[in-house]
């Protein structure tokens, strides 16, 4: 496995992990953990926001992780 498709790979687990939060959250009767969880899910978003970044990086300097 490359480097390109495992950065990939963590891209999507972690939407799933942040897609998670969110759907506890709107079932969620707590408060505190309703705010808990969607600070959370902020935070997965910037990571992924970060590594999409990298990803792009990545892609320029090694054209041949584009697309897979």
């Amino acid at each position: 496995m490359t480097i390109g498709s495992q950065v990939k790979q963590t891209i999507a687990s972690l939407k799933g992990a942040r897609s998670t939060l969110e759907s506890f959250a709107i079932i969620e009767t707590n408060d505190e953990a309703i705010k808990i969880m969607r600070r959370n899910a902020s935070g997965i978003g910037n990571i992924i926001n970060d590594m999409e970044k990298r990803l792009s990086e990545l892609e320029f300097e090694e054209p041949q992780y584009k697309g897979f």
